[in-house]
């Protein structure tokens, strides 16, 4: 089994930045991949970007791209996101989650943190 928590959500004003982690512990050892989802009201879930084990490999939702960067720090099992230039429709519930390498879906999924952006 999996753990993952995440942190560093909040309240932030339109063009400001937050830096979200996401700390996995337990079976992490092995090929895994680590994403970042989102979910505002009302909508479904969707996904922001993530990273591949050795942290070469990303990839980014349109929506997103240029404005938040993943990355992970393998030694502490952690993930980040550095969310820059928000904006209020990036207002969601943030979900990491971990996926090992050869599946399809991701297996592991966080708690959430709330994002708020005023305008």
């Amino acid at each position: 089994q999996v753990q993952l928590v995440e942190s560093g959500g909040g309240l932030v004003q339109a063009g400001g930045s937050l830096r979200l982690s996401c700390a996995a512990s337990g079976r992490t050892f092995g090929s895994y991949i680590m994403g970042w989802f989102r979910q505002a009201p009302g909508k479904e879930r969707e996904f922001v970007a993530n990273i591949n084990w050795n942290g070469v490999s990303t990839t980014y939702a349109d929506s997103v791209k240029g404005r938040f960067t993943i990355s992970r720090d393998n030694a502490k099992n952690t993930v980040y996101l550095q969310m820059n230039s928000l904006k209020p429709e990036d207002t969601a519930v943030y979900y990491c989650a971990l996926k090992f390498v050869g599946r399809l879906k991701y297996d592991y999924w966080g708690q959430g943190t709330h994002i708020t952006v005023s305008s």
